[in-house]
């Protein structure tokens, strides 16, 4: 996989770059001054990512990914995961057939939903699964492959299906490594 170097991703010019990004070359990035990605970040090959987005600390967006943050946004927070194909949209058009759709259409003609998501620290998405606009996955949640989020979950659940149902409690283990890591990295001479 190739990144883009430190001064392409510069020329870029996004609203806030943390330290060591990394973004392949093969990811497609668009509306980059609405975007905020955080330190020690990455976002894969074939991703597509649009929109106000912001991206913490230690995140990463595996390949073939689509975060369609459009106007009301996305937030991915600290230490979250997005595994293959993962699909975020914070949009979406109304399919009852009352107006009508597609992005060619003036809004007039139109009734989009847009509403803004919202993935705590700790969230890791499984392969495939789709979040809907307007939801918040809380704190430590864990999506299972191919699950449909259209609803906001609460803090620490694996969930599972279509449409998501918490199935049980996600262990809180990987808080106390979280802040063995945070003391390994702050006594890092590099």
């Amino acid at each position: 996989m190739a990144y883009y170097t430190d001064e392409q991703l510069r020329q870029m010019n996004f609203k806030r770059l943390g330290r060591n990004v990394k973004i392949s070359d093969k990811a497609s990035l668009y509306d980059t001054a609405e975007m905020e990605i955080g330190d020690f970040s990455r976002i894969d090959d074939y991703c597509i990512v649009s929109g106000r987005i912001i991206i913490g600390a230690y995140c990463h967006v595996t390949p073939m990914c689509l975060l369609a943050g459009g106007a009301p946004g996305i937030t991915l927070s600290d230490y979250s995961t997005l595994a293959y194909g993962v699909k975020i949209f914070a949009q979406s058009d109304d399919y009852s057939g009352a107006t009508m759709v597609n992005s060619l259409i003036p809004k007039k003609f139109k009734n989009e939903y847009m509403a803004p998501v919202f993935l705590g620290r700790h969230v890791i998405v499984g392969t495939n699964a789709v979040v809907f606009p307007g939801v918040t996955i809380e704190e430590g949640c864990s999506i299972g492959a191919m699950t449909l989020v259209n609803k906001t979950t609460d803090a620490w659940g694996i969930y599972v299906g279509s449409p998501a149902r918490r199935i049980r409690e996600r262990k809180q283990d990987l808080l106390a490594l979280e802040a063995q890591f945070r003391d390994e990295v702050r006594n890092d001479p590099l």
